[in-house]
C-alpha cells in the first residue's frame, strides 16, 4: 500500500489486527511514524475513557445530565476566585483534556475555546477580594459554587466537584479529591476557571502595572510581595491574606489605597 492508502485506513477508522501487524512489519520510515501517531492517539482515548467513570456511574443511576465544578485562584493574594461549572455531552472525546495545572498555556486556551463551543451548558463566577475578606475564602468559594451550578440549563441531576462538599445542593452531589485529574467533567471546568482568571488578571495588570499581575496572576512571590510593601494595596488584594492583613496591622506602608 501507498502512504496515501495507509493514512486513509487510519482516517477512516477501518483499523484490524491484520492491518496493524502489516505496518508493524513495514520498513518505511513514514509507516512507522504513523503507527506510533495513532498507538498514541489510542492511548489518550483509553485515558480519556477512564475519566468519565464518575460520570458514567452516573448515568447507570439514571443521572445523565452531570456537572463538574472545579475553581482557580484560592491562594493568590489579589484577584478574583474563578469558579467554573461546566456540562459536558455525554462520552465527549476531546484530547488533552486534563487537570488544568497539568497543561501549557497554550493547550489550555485551545481546549478552553473548545469546551465553551461544544459544551451543553457553562457558566463561570467571580468572587472578589472584598467578598472574599468578607466571607472566608472557602465560604466564599462554597457560594460561587452554587451559584455557578444554578446557573446552567439544563439543571444538571448529578453535580461532582473538586474537593468541596456542597451540602445545600438539591441534586446528587459528590466531592472528589483531585477531581480535576479523575472527572473529565471536572478537568473542564478546571479549564474555564483558570482561562477566565488568567485573561482578567492581564486585564488588571494594564490597570495596575506596578504588581506585576501579568508574571504571577496574583500568587504571592517575591516580586510581588516587594511591589506592595514598595506601593501599598490596591482594590484587587485580600486584606485577610498573609502577609498583607500584617503588613495593615502593622502600618509598615501597607495602608488600604481605594485609587
Amino acid at each position: 500500500m501507498t502512504i496515501k492508502e495507509i493514512e486513509d485506513v487510519f482516517r477512516r477508522g477501518d483499523v484490524t489486527e491484520d492491518f496493524l501487524n502489516a505496518c508493524k512489519c513495514d520498513v518505511r520510515k513514514s509507516v512507522q511514524s504513523i503507527l506510533r501517531r495513532y498507538e498514541r492517539t489510542q492511548q489518550e482515548r483509553m485515558r480519556l475513557y477512564a475519566m468519565y467513570s464518575y460520570e458514567r456511574c452516573a448515568a447507570e443511576r439514571g443521572n445523565c445530565i452531570v456537572a463538574g465544578i472545579d475553581e482557580a485562584g484560592r491562594g493568590p493574594l489579589a484577584g478574583p476566585v474563578a469558579v467554573a461549572a461546566v456540562i459536558l455531552p455525554q462520552e465527549y472525546l476531546l484530547l488533552r483534556l486534563n487537570d488544568s495545572k497539568k497543561l501549557s498555556e497554550k493547550v489550555r486556551e485551545e481546549l478552553y475555546e473548545t469546551i465553551v463551543s461544544d459544551a451543553v451548558s457553562y457558566h463561570v463566577e467571580l468572587i472578589d477580594a472584598e467578598t472574599i475578606d468578607r466571607m472566608n475564602i472557602l465560604e466564599a468559594t462554597r457560594r460561587g459554587m452554587y451559584d455557578a451550578v444554578a446557573a446552567l440549563l439544563p439543571t444538571p441531576q448529578e453535580v461532582l466537584i473538586d474537593a468541596v462538599a456542597l451540602p445545600r445542593l438539591r441534586m446528587a452531589s459528590q466531592s472528589i479529591v483531585k477531581g480535576d485529574a479523575k472527572s473529565a467533567s471536572i478537568a473542564a471546568a478546571s479549564i474555564l476557571a483558570k482561562v477566565t482568571r488568567d485573561r482578567l488578571m492581564l486585564t488588571y495588570d494594564k490597570e495596575y502595572p506596578v504588581y506585576g499581575f501579568a508574571q504571577h496572576k496574583g500568587y504571592g512571590t517575591r516580586e510581588h510581595i516587594e511591589a506592595i510593601r514598595k506601593y501599598g494595596i490596591c482594590p484587587l488584594h485580600r486584606k485577610t491574606f498573609e502577609p498583607i492583613r500584617s503588613m495593615i496591622i502593622n502600618r509598615k506602608g501597607c495602608e488600604y489605597c481605594a485609587d
